[in-house]
């Protein structure tokens, strides 16, 4: 394992934990999912820090930030872009929507309707958008970390399942303890904080370390438990329906991203167990009779499947 690598990450969770105080968990979740290549998803209440997550990562990796607010009245074409007819030229002229960035912020996604959500699928699988019959690419790396209120406030649509299986994880902020709450309230502003940030990492050594993802190795025990761990979200007791094989795949991908921030070059159990909330739970539906919330209800799957 590359130690300078190591170094760099722990330097980037630190600095974006100087920001969102209190965090250090969520913060490498969120490193761990744009490390797997993967998309976030936060679902928590307004003024608990997500948008200060998204802009104090940008910042520390030096990428391209935009923030684009979800509303009802917002379509497609404000999100991708739209080719206008320019007289000058006697032709239309493409002009780039805001998801042309490194990292795109989409604020509160659930207030927009359906097809504007829906707008964001191919980007976020392909890295690429295609419009008006031509196919454009997305600058590299792209990260979508996409924030939603909780379903039973007014004005907010579902995201469909087809969508929520594009986000790697989904994570809770939550109110801050008492410790970091007074550092908030004591501090500066936040965004005075994010000023004074500067890259820790270049985009080329972060592309270079989501290579280095994909090298560390998964043991043929360690699958036999991951399949052990699949097999038993799908036999009817936990879930209504189980894990398809895009998720194992993603969870996998997300505990190597997790081994490689921790400065290990394999896969451990305790690894797939310390994604596994965050991967699972806004891809599963929690069996009828269970009595449990999706979250506690991963936490007993994964206590009752022996380890390798």
């Amino acid at each position: 394992m590359d130690s300078r690598l190591t170094e760099q990450l722990q330097t980037l969770v630190e600095q974006i934990g100087s920001v969102v105080v209190g965090k250090r968990a969520q913060v490498e979740d969120c490193v761990a999912c744009l490390l797997a290549g993967g998309h976030l998803l936060i679902e928590d209440l307004p003024g608990v820090g997500k948008t200060t997550l998204a802009h104090a990562l940008a910042v520390s990796l030096g990428l391209r930030f935009t923030r684009v607010q979800f509303t009802a009245d917002l379509l497609p074409s404000d999100l991708l872009g739209v080719g206008v007819y320019e007289r000058s030229r006697e032709q239309f002229v493409f002009h780039p929507g805001p998801v042309f960035t490194q990292v795109l912020l989409a604020d509160e996604i659930n207030r927009a309707g359906p097809r504007t959500q829906s707008a964001l699928l191919e980007a976020m699988e392909e890295q690429q958008v295609s419009i008006e019959g031509l196919t454009r690419e997305l600058p590299s790396p792209f990260f979508v970390i996409a924030t939603q209120n909780p379903g039973d406030q007014l004005g907010t649509f579902a995201l469909p399942e087809s969508q929520l299986d594009r986000f790697l994880m989904c994570l809770t902020l939550g109110y801050p303890d008492r410790a970091s709450e007074r550092a908030l309230l004591a501090g500066e502003d936040r965004r005075a904080s994010i000023a004074r940030l500067a890259p820790v990492m270049a985009p080329a050594a972060l592309l270079a370390a989501q290579q280095a993802v994909l090298r560390v190795h998964a043991s043929d025990a360690l699958l036999d438990y991951l399949q052990a761990l699949i097999a038993a979200t799908r036999d009817g007791r936990w879930f209504a329906q189980g894990l398809s094989p895009r998720a194992g795949i993603a969870w996998l991908r997300a505990a190597r991203a997790r081994a490689l921030l921790h400065g290990r070059d394999y896969v451990a159990p305790d690894d797939l167990q310390g994604v596994a909330e965050q991967v699972l739970t806004h891809r599963l539906q929690v069996a009828a009779d269970s009595g449990r919330g999706r979250a506690a209800q991963v936490r007993a799957l994964v206590e009752a499947v022996p380890l390798p």
